[in-house]
């Protein structure tokens, strides 16, 4: 989380299945289609549960926000706009991203299944959440996959060596399938951390790891609301020039090769809306001259975890393990959400439609 200890209040622990439910029925109200509240509410909650709480149910507030702004489309759906074989042009129409980018990626798994790979550009969809997510779809179906995205209007990020936000938290994501195995996922915004953990951060009083943020003026500070409150500071890349170049690619990659449109001053976005653009790559690992793919992506695992820990690591994790190690225990203990962002997310089923009766007997059914 990478976040500084303090006084916080403390957290309410929440069962999964209670908060899917209770996410369904906020669209539901909002106007959503029951098939759409449901594919919304499984990405929010797998979010929480394998430990991304920035990407999670804390969104709902946001997106109703979009909503009212009209910039939300409810029951949108994904439209190819061209179809070129092996390469497919998506438009997401401010859809909700959590029902366009499941569907360009059927479309991508569908293609690559018949002709061995899939690019997938999809542009111009409403927050499309935890990348991981979209991976381990593909990687559900057998398929590699690598996934460039931006936050197409939305400046969170200095450059290195800037002080002025420039561009998105930028994601990048790869997955590879593991027979019988959960798939290797790495997943990371470009940013040191992601905007979402800041507002996490922010609504439970405490401070985040120094090198993450900067005040306006360029100070360096462990305060996230620099993120909330003006004058904004900006959030800093991870890794300094690398993960700024990374930053850059994914912008190009994700905003300009999708057909969609990069950052810059004519293309702010000046609305509760995060749009993002995606362009991935999808492939199947049987259509390569590898049949011992899965054995050396197993030995070179292996060969890592036999490295000697670090004095105060537990154990070396591979890509995607602490994911499984997360959702192992918040399925056992629930989902933890502060108290502020629960209060947040009941003002916000309030203003979609729910009735406060119901809102009352979903708090009651956590007392």
């Amino acid at each position: 989380m990478n976040e500084i200890k303090t006084q916080a209040a403390p957290e309410l622990r929440i069962p999964s299945d209670t908060l899917h439910a209770y996410v369904r029925a906020i669209w539901e109200h909002a106007g959503s289609t029951p098939r759409e509240a449901e594919l919304v509410a499984d990405h929010l909650v797998m979010a929480n549960l394998s430990g991304h709480d920035s990407h999670g149910v804390g969104m709902i507030p946001r997106y109703v926000a979009s909503l009212a702004d009209g910039e939300l489309k409810l029951n949108a759906h994904a439209e190819i706009v061209r179809d070129a074989g092996a390469v497919l042009t998506i438009d997401g129409v401010k859809g909700f991203g959590q029902v366009v980018a499941y569907e360009a990626m059927e479309h991508g798994i569908e293609r690559a299944k018949k002709l061995g790979v899939c690019a997938v550009g999809l542009r111009d969809a409403h927050h499309i959440g935890r990348i991981g997510h979209w991976a381990e779809q593909c990687a559900k179906a057998g398929l590699v996959s690598f996934h460039f995205v931006n936050v197409a209007g939305d400046p969170l990020v200095a450059p290195f060596g800037g002080t002025d936000r420039r561009f998105g938290t930028n994601p990048f994501c790869a997955a590879f399938p593991r027979a019988g195995k959960t798939p290797l996922v790495l997943d990371f915004a470009t940013s040191g951390i992601a905007y979402g953990k800041t507002r996490v951060a922010y609504n439970k009083g405490v401070k985040v790891a120094p090198g993450y943020l900067i005040e306006h003026d360029g100070t360096p500070t462990v305060e996230p609301k620099v993120m909330h409150e003006e004058p904004f500071g900006s959030l800093l890349p991870f890794g300094l020039h690398k993960g700024f170049g990374l930053a850059a690619m994914c912008e190009i990659l994700g905003g300009a090769l999708s057909g969609g449109y990069t950052t810059r001053e004519s293309t702010l976005q000046k609305t509760s809306a995060i749009i993002n653009c995606m362009t991935s790559v999808i492939l199947d690992p049987n259509a390569f001259d590898a049949p011992a793919a899965q054995a050396e992506a197993e030995a070179f695992v292996e060969w890592v975890k036999t490295s000697r820990v670090a004095p105060g690591v537990e154990r070396i994790y591979a890509p995607g393990e602490p994911e499984d190690a997360r959702r192992e225990e918040r399925v056992a203990n629930g989902v933890p959400i502060d108290p502020t962002t629960w209060q947040q997310i009941r003002d916000a089923a309030k203003q979609s439609g729910m009735p406060e009766g119901e809102i009352e007997a979903f708090s009651k059914a956590l007392a």
